[in-house]
């Protein structure tokens, strides 16, 4: 909040300025408000004093009084006159700049000569400092209150406009060039909107995939049932076809369901059991490199000996089989598909290549999107829902996943783990 701090700093700090400079110019200008307090002060004193010596030691002593403090140099105008007896000098005994005083039973009146001081000029010396603070602080309060409320009425809009779904609202380019904390928050304000936006847009076309990749295999059993239906005599082979598809269907939604529960934030859904990765590894390597051997490939892995940590195995085993089973369908016959891992701030980082065609650089992150598939494939073999799973797999054990062409030809993939050990520690690799 730097930026906010100093703009209400320096308004504080200027409208208190402004209240100084105020005063200086009526001071410089004018005769100064404290120096006519002052003034009216010292001739209260003078009366109060003179008043005193003359009701102790007699007039002729308060006359001298008078005319020592003329001989300073102060122009008071003293006046002493004798009024009546006694018994009348309270009542007519005034405030201000008027004293009355009694000796030897007769009552004495001391004031100064000219005209008694005006409301205005009584009230001046105090109603200056009072006003010029007024003013200024209204100065502040109005520029806060201009430059606050425009941006906050725009923030307001932008939120209702997400509340009734409208994600497509933005906000940022009307607050203006202004570089404070309101502005960024209207910044994140339409990163939000925009995330939003792409999250429905994703939401809608997974459902649109989804409908499609489901009606296919139904499709295709309603013509098994059709079949049956005009030739009982092929009940085996439609049994047989209609078997697969249930299969095929089985399993897409499973996929389906493994990718919803890994989409939630819950990370409760999976439970974590302290495993040793590396051996998973070698498992899929070995039943992968069986498939391998009608085409001639092979499947090679070099790195490190163990990496044991608190994993859930079969989110994991699914993201390293989705990856290198892709490895092999995609790979050149005769070739061989490389595994290797090693540790790197605590963290397991699997890479898997192989000698294929590779994938086009703009579709390197949309593989890892559920449904997508590579524009150099001609033919489809699964759902497209497997290197999804993987970085997300690989995600909720505080990793990732990431693809890129070699240069020699061919895909890499690259997979990091970060799951602690039971003791909370990182992973010990050996």
């Amino acid at each position: 909040m730097h930026r906010l701090f100093w703009k209400f700093f320096t308004v504080v700090w200027l409208a208190m300025a402004g209240s100084i400079a105020i005063l200086f110019a009526i001071s410089t200008l004018f005769q100064s408000p404290f120096e006519e307090e002052v003034a009216n002060r010292e001739l209260a004193l003078t009366l109060e004093t003179a008043a005193q010596v003359l009701q102790a030691e007699g007039v002729e002593a308060a006359t001298r009084l008078v005319a020592a403090v003329r001989r300073t140099g102060r122009d008071i105008p003293v006046t002493i006159t004798a009024i009546g007896p006694a018994i009348d000098c309270a009542a007519k005994d005034k405030e201000g700049l008027v004293r009355n005083a009694i000796r030897d039973g007769e009552c004495y009146r001391m004031e100064i000569a000219g005209a008694a001081p005006s409301l205005m000029a009584k009230t001046w010396p105090r109603a200056v400092p009072w006003l010029a603070a007024l003013l200024s602080a209204a100065a502040a309060a109005y520029w806060l209150a201009r430059y606050f409320i425009a941006p906050v009425e725009q923030l307001r809009y932008g939120l209702r406009a997400l509340a009734k779904g409208e994600l497509d609202v933005r906000i940022a380019h009307t607050i203006g060039a202004k570089r404070d904390e309101i502005t960024t928050l209207a910044h994140d304000l339409d990163i939000t909107a925009a995330r939003l936006q792409e999250l429905q847009t994703a939401q809608q076309q997974l459902f649109h995939d989804v409908s499609h990749e489901l009606r296919s295999p139904l499709s295709r059993l309603q013509a098994a049932i059709g079949v049956l239906q005009q030739n009982p005599a092929r009940l085996s082979a439609m049994i047989e076809r209609m078997g697969r598809e249930v299969e095929r269907l089985d399993e897409l939604v499973g996929e389906i369901l493994t990718l919803a529960r890994l989409s939630d934030r819950d990370t409760t859904r999976f439970e974590r059991q302290k495993l040793d990765v590396v051996d998973l590894i070698r498992e899929i390597i070995e039943d992968a490199g069986f498939e391998g051997q009608a085409r001639g490939i092979t499947v090679q892995y070099a790195g490190v000996d163990s990496f044991v940590a608190l994993v859930n195995g079969e989110l994991i085993y699914r993201a390293l089989e989705n990856v290198i089973r892709n490895a092999i369908t995609h790979t050149g016959p005769g070739t061989a598909v490389r595994v290797a891992s090693r540790v790197l701030d605590g963290q397991l980082l699997v890479t898997v290549e192989d000698d294929g065609q590779g994938v086009p650089d703009a579709e390197l992150e949309a593989i890892f999107e559920p449904f997508s598939q590579s524009s150099t494939m001609t033919t489809r073999p699964g759902f497209g829902l497997g290197l999804a799973i993987t970085r997300r797999a690989a995600q909720w054990h505080g990793g990732g996943a990431r693809a890129e062409n070699r240069p020699a030809g061919g895909l890499r993939v690259s997979i990091t783990l970060s799951a602690p050990t039971p003791d909370g520690s990182a992973p010990a690799a050996r």
